[in-house]
């Protein structure tokens, strides 16, 4: 307690010494060209970083449904499977399946985030803890939240269906309550479907926001979201080791069952921003969060796969229940040549995780083999499948086990792990946005954080079947984790709509991982891996309204590898590293065209004079062009290109490259009414776009027609 009133003393005591000029604060509004998630929101121009933006909307204009589909059109960013039940995504080949953010704060579990209530999605590239503490470790994803508006009365409604059976509704509406309340309430429902057997799923979203007006310096925004998704948890094919690629034959057959692969979750968001001007130049927010996750998955999967002996079937159920409390303060103040950020962040995350995996009533054990067919799915009841031919264990066993003889498998006898996780995090920052001229520009600042995570192991002992439960001889461990993380950026403008700038930032990992599950092996005594970025670029603001960037990047992680126990030393070695250049250009060339363009080159490596890291394509680029035939009608073009990629080892499987086409017409008969047409994967394109493991390889969509219709009231 006496640590929280110091660090929240020292924040508020910035207003006594940057309080006084008079200058316009900036930031009150939301705008393309700005990223919000920064504090304060800077244009895109001044951001000595890699940045893309996407509003609602293009998400609207290119019919996006997840983040995967805003990805594919992200220079220098690509999908992970994410093993068919989270966002996963690879930032300059770093992956990450928890550097997510919502209006600044994190946002971690892992799941499948919806748009429906964005205002835009800002996606940030290369190390930098500043403002967002541990993990951003090669970039991160933000999500901007809808809030109410005051003075205003709107709203939208958007209903949609496509070609494989999937439809979905969404509600926008924004009511005045009285001169100073305003209340918006965002809503929406999906039926999901794709081009795999099995695949279904429901999401439903609810997300009432209400803005108070205090007085004319003070703003209060509240805001509920309750989520409930569920889908089929798909982890794709297998590859075959004569060709080192994804057995095309296959494309159609699905791993697992409608009752046996599912993801569950349910969520409860409460959010409340305080926003107090307290003079012309001085603005203080305090942002109180407090989360609810209760996610379940389970899943069968290739682990292995032969021509001769069939496929080995794998699988486990696993549930997480996180409880996060996060409260965020900072104080902005403007002066004579430049902004001076000072910020304070708590976070407590308890986290509870259970394992179990699959037990089959044949081999007693977590693993089956069978040979593949089209439907795996027999609707054999108490949750069994058939097979046509299985293996036991140590090889095939013909008299064993019969044609169509059916083998049972369950969840709960053969528990893996369970764990209990306690995370508390206390950090401050401040960063300084100072002119040095005319021309030149410094970003300075630094972040100092303070991580202790207490990890509570229960202990897993085994009958004489080999199935796990839980023992009770548990074991807890903590650790504690201070670092600081400085951020040095200089921005050339030889003109005001030009930019050169040299950034230097770092960024953190704890050694208990994204999801906090365990420390593996000595990592308890481990400093955080440390990601360092350097980078160079050039942004152009073009007088039409577009703008093009290119950067060139590198990193390099600083790991620890072994722990020598009679010494208490650490051997710290390199990992990866990482370079490569961008290039985009995006918005309007002239009044009747619009692009994105994006093209990235990566070259990572798992560590120093080692070979080629996983899940990152070498070469990936997008266009997206839409022309304003006229007042009623456009047309837009898109592609994109993503090279080949090793699945796990440059020895191993790999994704091979390919090239997808896409198009969209937007028909506005009235200004209140709008009907868009999009058609994905025009060519019908067969291809792999990510993989979890060498047998677990996703099919990309086959081509899809997605009708829908919004109405503006």
């Amino acid at each position: 307690m006496k640590k929280f009133i110091y660090l929240t003393a020292l924040v508020f005591s910035t207003t006594v010494f940057f309080g006084q000029e008079e200058m316009e604060v900036k930031g009150n509004v939301l705008f393309k060209d700005q990223v919000n998630s920064l504090k304060p929101p800077v244009p895109v121009l001044d951001v000595p970083q890699s940045v893309s933006v996407i509003t609602d909307d293009d998400i609207k204009l290119q019919g996006f449904r997840q983040i995967g589909d805003l990805i594919r059109y992200t220079p220098g960013v690509n999908t992970s499977q994410g093993e068919g039940h989270r966002d996963a995504v690879v930032f300059r080949g770093v992956r990450s399946t928890a550097d997510f953010y919502q209006d600044g704060l994190r946002d971690d579990v892992q799941y499948y985030r919806s748009l429906y209530n964005v205002e835009q999605v800002e996606i940030i590239k290369g190390a930098n803890a500043l403002m967002f503490g541990r993990g951003g470790t090669g970039g991160l994803i933000n999500r901007v939240s809808k809030t109410a508006q005051i003075g205003e009365t709107f709203g939208a409604l958007d209903v949609g269906g496509d070609s494989f059976g999937g439809g979905d509704v969404a509600l926008d509406g924004n009511v005045v309550v009285s001169d100073n309340v305003a209340f918006r309430l965002n809503f929406h429902l999906d039926s999901l479907a794709n081009h795999r057997d099995m695949y279904s799923g429901d999401r439903i979203g609810v997300n009432p926001t209400m803005k108070i007006e205090v007085n004319s310096d003070t703003y209060i925004d509240l805001s509920y979201e309750y989520a409930d998704h569920e889908r089929f948890v798909d982890r794709g094919i297998p590859t075959l080791d004569a060709s080192k690629s994804p057995i095309e034959s296959m494309k159609d057959i699905v791993f697992g069952t409608e009752d046996l692969n599912k993801q569950t979750v349910e969520a409860n968001i409460l959010r409340g921003t305080l926003e107090h001007n307290y003079s012309d130049t001085g603005k203080l927010n305090l942002t109180v969060s407090a989360n609810d996750f209760r996610k379940m998955y389970k899943n069968l999967y290739v682990s292995d796969y032969t021509v001769a002996g069939g496929a080995k079937m794998d699988g486990y159920r696993d549930v997480t229940l996180r409880e996060s409390t996060i409260i965020s303060l900072s104080n902005i103040n403007e002066f004579d040549r430049g902004t001076l950020a000072v910020g304070l962040e708590i976070i407590d995350t308890k986290n509870e995780n259970t394992r179990h995996n699959t037990y089959w009533s044949s081999t007693r054990d977590d693993n089956e083999i069978f040979v593949p067919q089209r439907h795996m799915n027999f609707n054999v009841a108490n949750g069994a499948l058939a097979t046509r031919q299985a293996l036991a264990s140590g090889g095939l066993a013909a008299g064993d086990i019969t044609a169509n003889q059916i083998t049972y498998v369950d969840y709960t006898s053969d528990m893996n792990n369970k764990s209990d996780t306690d995370i508390e995090v206390t950090s401050i920052y401040l960063q300084g946005n100072i002119d040095l001229s005319d021309r030149w520009k410094m970003v300075l600042g630094g972040r100092y954080d303070e991580v202790e995570t207490t990890i509570l192991q229960y202990g897993i002992s085994k009958d004489a079947q080999d199935r796990g439960t839980a023992s009770g001889t548990n074991t807890s461990k903590t650790k504690d984790d201070s670092l600081f993380s400085p951020r040095l950026g200089i921005i050339f403008k030889p003109q005001e709509n030009m930019s050169l700038y040299f950034s230097y930032s770092e960024a953190f990992q704890p050694r208990s991982g994204e999801q906090y599950k365990t420390f593996s092996g000595d990592s308890d005594k481990f400093n955080p891996d440390v990601f360092e970025n350097t980078e160079l670029g050039f942004k152009y603001d073009i007088d039409a309204g577009a703008q093009l960037a290119v950067s060139y990047f590198s990193s390099e992680q600083t790991k620890a590898t072994a722990f020598n126990s009679g010494s208490g030393e650490v051997t710290r070695e390199i990992g990866l590293e990482i370079d490569g250049f961008e290039v985009s250009l995006n918005g309007q060339v002239d009044e009747s065209n619009l692009i994105r363009f994006g093209l990235a080159s990566v070259d990572a490596t798992k560590s120093k004079g080692s070979g080629a890291t996983k899940e990152v394509p070498e070469l990936t680029y997008s266009l997206w062009w839409n022309n304003q035939v006229n007042d009623i009608f456009d047309i837009s073009l898109g592609l994109t290109y993503q090279d080949e990629s090793f699945i796990n080892a440059e020895s191993g499987p790999k994704l091979p490259d390919y090239t997808r086409f896409d198009m969209a017409m937007t028909i506005k008969p009235t200004d209140e009414d709008i009907v868009r047409i999009n058609i994905e994967n025009l060519s019908d394109e067969v291809y792999y776009p990510h993989s979890h493991s060498d047998h677990q390889v996703s099919v990309g969509e086959s081509a899809n027609v997605r009708i829908s219709y919004s109405k503006s009231f």
